[in-house]
């Protein structure tokens, strides 16, 4: 295995409510070394993260190998008309794009 670069946590999925709004993510987050099982986070707790600094990534646990992962791209909150949006990458977009993310 290669050795991955460092990242605050990693985004599994996320759930939406029908109008398209997203309400949670599912991640895993580092703890020094170790990384959590999976936690749901608001988006208002994901924006608050994002906010402070913290570093998430897309990706998914590899199976039997416990805090090793497949990861993707970043996840970056950006502004759109002073609101807050959470996206993949530097998707250009209105609404939250985590483009790649399994839905719930």
């Amino acid at each position: 295995m290669a050795k991955q670069k460092k990242f605050d946590g990693v985004l599994e999925a996320a759930h939406y409510t029908p109008d398209g709004q997203l309400v949670w993510v599912r991640v895993y987050e580092r703890r020094y070394s170790a990384f959590t099982d999976r936690v749901l986070l608001s988006r208002s707790e994901f924006i608050d993260k994002l906010k402070a600094g913290k570093h998430y990534v897309v990706g998914q646990r590899i199976l039997n190998y416990g805090g090793q992962f497949k990861v993707g791209p970043s996840v970056n909150l950006l502004r759109k008309d002073g609101d807050p949006v959470i996206a993949v990458g530097t998707a250009e977009s209105n609404t939250d794009a985590l483009t790649g993310v399994p839905v719930i």
